[in-house]
């Protein structure tokens, strides 16, 4: 697996780039906070969309019966293997890591030419 970090200005386009592969998909989201300790925000939900709103700084991560927004996240870390993406973990303004896990890997197009 290799992990790395998915610059800010990248946000937008890399969930844009990734919203085709979600179709049908299934995620947990855990909240990781040194004051709160670990939490699930949901366990296993189907996908309906991760998107990243440069004008409101938030990231969405859109689930069955479940809206999970992060407010002015500060890092965005994603997990890939062979078979695809298997997480991203965004950590907040407040130090809390939000890890969003796929039960089966997310494939992802190939990067635009630049």
């Amino acid at each position: 697996m290799t992990t790395r970090t998915v610059e800010r200005a990248q946000w937008q386009s890399y969930f844009e780039r990734m919203a085709r592969g979600l179709e049908g998909k299934r995620a947990s989201v855990e909240v990781i906070s040194p004051n709160l300790g670990d939490q699930w925000a949901a366990k296993q939900l189907q996908l309906l969309g991760i998107t990243y709103s440069p004008g409101d700084d938030l990231i969405e991560v859109a689930m069955e019966g479940v809206d999970h927004l992060v407010p002015h996240p500060r890092e965005l870390m994603v997990e890939e293997q062979a078979g695809g993406l298997a997480s991203l973990k965004i950590t907040t303004a407040d130090g809390d890591d939000e890890i969003v896990t796929f039960v089966d890997p997310v494939l992802l197009p190939a990067h635009p030419s630049t």
